[in-house]
């Protein structure tokens, strides 16, 4: 597979470049786009996988989905920049609902097709429930109900209130999970697993696999958001549909890939940490983040999405909950959660 990757990516980077600069057909161009940062995405999977090995479960996590989310970052800024504010809040949900449904559904279903039964911490899960509640129940339905009665005006400045407030929270998360309880509520299991092998590349070749692959990515999501439209049209689509279901999985690559290899080595600790992890910088770090940077540009984007965008990212954060809060799953489980998105994105095609 590892093969197959590789040459994706040193084909499909040169002829990003070529079939932009030589304006090839835009449906060729979306295909090759998206094939190639799928590709590079796998990269910075393998640097991640690494990385993990070497600073352990949490901070493998985080940083595989911190470098997961940079992808989606990127692609989105440049959306609101071509001022589609509505594809950016869609894919943003379509992160929300990838990675609580598709990522974690596929990661219990492999791996508990290897394994019987797979433990993660207890403790992380039931502390992330708490957080997903927050961040998604709680942030982006009281703007949702409170701009009912407001002018748009008063929305956007609702919207950065709250933004400002989720960025701060995200950070005094990381530093309660990375710093004052590092290690309070570890499990042996995960406070040991990540010594018992060698990572694929050293530290250093891992960073600049990641770095370079980032900035590769960057390049081509530009060029991918100006073929959206185009792709709406031909197809059918509607801008939601392209956002929740087609941006939310070429963004969500990284993570989806690595995720799932995690799960198949039994290493559920880092696959929870990965689903849920990049859900809530998703949340609590990367939405936030663009309502402000949305400031900078001419249609500014306020924290408020539509009630099937709403209702779907609510009725997976509470089967999530549901799901993870006893740090078990199973091959069924991930089923359920897999049935779930497919419920979803069959509403979301017929929209």
């Amino acid at each position: 597979m590892g093969k197959i990757f590789m040459l994706l990516t040193f084909i499909g980077v040169p002829l990003s470049v070529i079939g932009t600069l030589m304006h090839w057909p835009t449906m060729i161009l979306f295909i090759v786009y998206c094939i190639t940062i799928i590709a590079l995405a796998s990269y910075m999977g393998r640097a991640t996988e690494s990385l993990a090995i070497v600073a352990g479960p949490r901070i493998g996590g985080l940083l595989n989905a911190t470098f997961g989310n940079a992808v989606e970052l990127i692609i989105s800024v440049f959306a609101l920049k071509a001022g589609l504010v509505g594809v950016v809040l869609a894919s943003l949900t379509g992160s929300v609902l990838g990675n609580l449904l598709l990522v974690a559904g596929l990661s219990f279903f492999i791996g508990g097709l290897k394994f019987k039964r797979q433990a993660f911490n207890v403790h992380d899960a039931r502390h992330n429930s708490g957080l997903l509640m927050f961040a998604v129940i709680v942030a982006f339905v009281i703007p949702e109900v409170f701009s009912m009665e407001m002018n748009d005006t008063k929305t956007l400045t609702l919207s950065i209130g709250i933004s400002v407030i989720l960025i701060l929270l995200y950070l005094a998360a990381l530093f309660f999970k990375l710093v004052t309880h590092r290690g309070v509520y570890q499990s042996e299991k995960s406070g040991t697993a990540h010594h018992e092998e060698e990572p694929e590349w050293g530290k250093g070749k891992a960073i600049g696999v990641l770095l370079a692959a980032t900035l590769a990515v960057a390049y081509i999501s530009e060029n991918l958001v100006h073929t959206f439209e185009y792709v709406a049209e031909s197809f059918g689509w509607s801008e939601l549909f392209i956002g929740v279901i087609i941006v939310a999985i070429v963004g969500n690559a990284a993570e989806h890939a690595s995720a799932i290899l995690m799960a198949y080595k039994n290493k559920m600790d880092i696959a929870v940490e990965i689903a849920i992890g990049s859900t809530l910088q998703i949340a609590m770090f990367v939405l936030p983040v663009l309502v402000l940077i949305s400031l900078l540009f001419t249609e500014t984007m306020p924290l408020v999405f539509t009630m099937p965008e709403l209702i779907a990212m609510v009725t997976s954060v509470l089967l999530m909950v549901v799901i993870s809060n006893d740090g078990e799953s199973n091959w069924f489980e991930g089923l359920t959660l897999l049935a779930a998105y497919l419920i979803m994105g069959i509403g979301f095609f017929l929209l």
